[in-house]
């Protein structure tokens, strides 16, 4: 069954709040970066921009610029209305109001945009989703997923949510996820069963704060590492 772009709602988010939401650092400029499921990020665009190497994979991406932009415009005033009407479910410090948050939404979605079509010619954004990636086993040496696993608890379960995190594992040796929350800000019904999997199978798996909250109680990532053990 084909992706259907009217069923999307893009939402980008800003370079910044990837920074923040992963805990990323200077050093991390180093590493080969995934993201899963960016969407019209900004991210992309901006990491590159300070020479850093990050491809992004998401089923949106087998559309054009074209065709994304007028699904963010379709979309956008819904996506408002629905902020307005539930605004007490977030944190309004970094981001001021409302319509502070719609300007540096569409400001990373045009961001993306402009770097799109070229970003696409030269490998950075690849269409494809989870639980099954195309790459090589160890071909990144950290993959992020943002507001995509956990936060849709309620529509994909546990055992598929472990089979997404096992690809990424595959693909990287590192695997970081943000936030724990569901959409109605509970955290995740599927955190024990994923660490109690993930450390039978010999991984390290830690819940870590990180200086980002917009959604009220998201504030904090999944870090997934293989344990290393001495000789």
């Amino acid at each position: 069954m084909g992706f259907i772009l009217e069923k999307v709602v893009p939402w980008g988010r800003s370079h910044d709040e990837y920074v923040r939401m992963f805990g990323l650092t200077e050093a991390d400029q180093e590493l080969r970066i995934l993201g899963c499921g960016d969407g019209p990020a900004a991210f992309n665009a901006e990491w590159t921009k300070r020479s850093g190497t990050v491809v992004s994979v998401d089923p949106i991406y087998v559309f054009d610029a074209s065709q994304i932009r007028s699904r963010i415009a379709e979309s956008y005033e819904t996506v408002m209305a629905q902020m307005r009407k539930n605004q007490s479910d977030y944190v309004w410090g970094a981001i001021s109001s409302v319509e502070e948050l719609g300007h540096i939404r569409m400001l990373a979605m045009d961001t993306f945009l402009s770097d799109f079509e070229a970003g696409k010619k030269n490998g950075r954004y690849i269409a494809g989703e989870l639980p099954l990636l195309p790459f090589e086993s160890g071909t990144f040496d950290l993959a992020l997923s943002s507001h995509f696993l956990f936060l849709y608890s309620a529509h994909f379960s546990a055992e598929i949510h472990l089979q997404a995190l096992r690809e990424m594992l595959r693909v990287a040796r590192e695997v970081r996820v943000f936030p724990t929350l569901t959409l109605d800000g509970k955290p995740s019904p599927h955190i024990t069963f994923i660490r109690e999997s993930l450390e039978s199978l010999g991984f390290c798996v830690e819940v870590r704060r990180v200086q980002y909250e917009f959604q009220r109680g998201g504030n904090e990532m999944l870090v997934i590492k293989l344990v290393q053990h001495l000789s």
